[in-house]
């Protein structure tokens, strides 16, 4: 997996959402970002989603399950823009 893109992907979190307390290190590519995990809500989801569009000209649905998919962790946000890249 691509490491770079994932820590990338961790710190757009972080500034995005204003986690001043939290580093890339605390956070596992694995984990879950909302409810479990992260405990991210549906505001911090448009944030990201915003951040993600505007840093890597991604495209996101507001209300997809594919959408969901891809939010489920770091990795997975990663794995998306990795082949939106490709695409």
């Amino acid at each position: 997996m691509n490491e770079a893109l994932e820590l990338e992907i961790k710190n757009l979190l972080i500034e995005a959402l204003n986690l001043e307390d939290m580093a890339p290190a605390d956070i596992d590519p694995e984990a879950a970002l909302f409810v479990e995990g992260l405990g991210l809500d549906s505001i911090d989801a448009l944030e990201l989603g915003m951040a993600l569009q505007k840093r890597f000209g991604v495209t996101l649905s507001a209300d997809s399950e594919e959408t969901r998919r891809h939010f489920r962790s770091i990795r997975a946000l990663a794995s998306f823009v990795a082949s939106a890249r490709k695409a």
